[in-house]
């Protein structure tokens, strides 16, 4: 009774601070100490969990090293910073702090480091790159985390040096999309091209926008956007061509990937 007792105490002073706005959120301010620790006890236990079952590749290959350079440049520096080379100014202003990963390989294993990398990370600025970076980049980018902790400040900075000059890009390769799309990855695709900032999509965890039309129904509409007639095919175009198709819409260009776009149609087909 007594622990009963001390839990519903406890639970009711959370409620206050929550009602009443007593636990400030603002972005210049840190965390509570015992707020951070839980979170950062929650974000451990669960990357290990669902990281345990990854096989890792070989990853000591010089070439993969290399192209793992190229994308931390492209994707990560930004926010993470390096040997040497401070983060950008959103990258250091964050909270929680990015932080820099010259110590990443002493706090996760490489499995854990290619599943942040893949799924990105909840309560923190960390998104995920699924649909941003092929499998090969995404255990480049581990391979190259392996190496960083022995690079000097010189050295990284002729790293990145050797990509700055070239047009070569870390993207996901459309070379063979699957037209029959993946409707589960098309789902997770919503939130990795912001498409529930400004739509509601019942089953989605989102604030309620109030932009765009709901996408609940997508299945028994006849016509996308008021000028195609509602197919897969023609949901692919428009999610890649949005101004070709309407031009002067309002719906911008996410540079949706092809593959993620049949996938996303496919989503979509089955809110009837």
């Amino acid at each position: 009774m007594t622990l009963l007792a001390v839990v519903l105490v406890c639970a009711a002073a959370v409620s206050l601070v929550l009602v009443f706005g007593l636990y400030n959120v603002a972005g210049n301010l840190q965390h509570l100490q015992p707020a951070h620790a839980v979170l950062e006890f929650a974000l451990r236990q669960s990357v290990r969990v669902n990281a345990r079952d990854i096989d890792v590749p070989p990853l000591s290959d010089p070439a993969t090293v290399d192209r793992g350079a190229l994308c931390y440049q492209q994707k990560c520096l930004q926010c993470h910073g390096g040997p040497g080379v401070a983060a950008a100014d959103f990258g250091q202003a964050m909270q929680p702090l990015p932080g820099p990963l010259i110590d990443a390989t002493q706090r996760w294993h490489a499995r854990e480091l290619y599943w942040i990398t893949r799924n990105g990370l909840k309560m923190t600025g960390m998104p995920a790159w699924e649909h941003r970076l092929s499998e090969r980049d995404l255990w480049s980018v581990v391979a190259f985390l392996q190496e960083l902790p022995q690079l000097s400040p010189q050295q990284f900075a002729s790293r990145l040096g050797v990509h700055t000059t070239r047009a070569e890009r870390c993207e996901i390769s459309e070379a063979a999309p699957s037209r029959l799309g993946n409707a589960e990855r098309g789902k997770r695709a919503l939130y990795a091209y912001a498409c529930v900032g400004c739509h509601t999509v019942a089953g989605t965890v989102q604030s309620n926008p109030q932009i765009g039309p709901p996408l609940d129904g997508m299945a028994r509409r006849t016509r996308i956007a008021g000028v195609l007639d509602n197919t897969r095919d023609n949901m692919v175009h428009w999610l890649r061509e949005t101004e070709t198709v309407k031009p002067g819409t309002a719906m911008p260009a996410m540079n949706v990937g092809e593959q993620d776009a049949h996938d996303i149609a496919a989503y979509l087909s089955t809110l009837k």
